[in-house]
Order: C-alpha cells, then sequence, then structure tokens
C-alpha cells in the first residue's frame, strides 16, 4: 500500500472560520476526510498533520521520509514565502510532493507571489479551493504509477 503525508502549515486550522469569502467554508477535518475517503478507493494510506510550528512541520516530514512513506501533499500557508528550513526538509526527504494553495497566491499580495517551495517540488496547485487536494493526490498517484 502507498503510503503519503498531507501536511498543512500554520492558520490551516482555522480554516471555515478564516476569510472564508477566499478559503471557503470547507473546515481542515473536513478537508482531511475528503482526501483519506478518495486515498481508501485508490489504496493508498493517508497520515494528515498540521502545526502552526515550522519545526513540528519539519520533524513531521523526517518521520514519513523514516517510515518510507511515498508521497507528500504539503500546503505550507505562510512558510511558503519565508522557510527555508521547511525547504531543506522536503529535500532531503526524497518523496514526491505537490504544493498546494487553496487561493491562487499569484493573485494576491506581491509578497505572496513567491515561493521557496515551488522550484523543488513536481507540481504546484492554487487557486482550485479545497478540492485541489484531490487532485494532488490524482497527480501523486500518476507521478507513483501505482
Amino acid at each position: 500500500m502507498v503510503k503519503f503525508g498531507l501536511l498543512n502549515g500554520p492558520n490551516l486550522d482555522r480554516l471555515g472560520k478564516r476569510e472564508p469569502e477566499m478559503y471557503g467554508s470547507v473546515n481542515l477535518a473536513q478537508i482531511q476526510q475528503e482526501v483519506e475517503n478518495k486515498a481508501h478507493l485508490l489504496n493508498f494510506q493517508v497520515d494528515s498533520f498540521q502545526s502552526n510550528h515550522e519545526g513540528a512541520l519539519i520533524d513531521k516530514i523526517h518521520q514519513w521520509s523514516d517510515d518510507n512513506f511515498s508521497g507528500l501533499i504539503l500546503n505550507p500557508g505562510g512558510f511558503t514565502h519565508t522557510s527555508v528550513a521547511l525547504r531543506d526538509a522536503v529535500i532531503a526527504s526524497g518523496l514526491e510532493t505537490v504544493e498546494i494553495h487553496i487561493s491562487n497566491i499569484y493573485k494576491r499580495e506581491s509578497f505572496r507571489h513567491k515561493s521557496l517551495i515551488s522550484d523543488i517540488v513536481s507540481a504546484v496547485i492554487a487557486g482550485m479551493g479545497h478540492k485541489g487536494y484531490l487532485y494532488a493526490l490524482d497527480y501523486i498517484k500518476h507521478r507513483l504509477d501505482v
């Protein structure tokens, strides 16, 4: 069975409450359930994790790599634009990684246009709402050819 991680960074625990006009009304638990349901159909095992703390996210990536996970769906939140350490953890992990953003970061403030993650991942999905997580899962299945 293919194992992959679903990793969400800072403030994503506020989905459904935080700026619903931008992020929608679906909360993180609902997104995780949708991903788990689809993963089950694909014979994938998913481990979901969210933290507002950079080190906890990095530790989780290391753990998944050590546990022989194959893929990672990563919404780094605000760390997208600031975290070299998170970038380095993704590189070191060897995980097939898709960067996901609920909003279109390129239609927002200019400081959000630069991702420190995008050039080291297989794909970036932005602006497709919470459904982007499901598209990321499809892409990982395609990339892993399973």
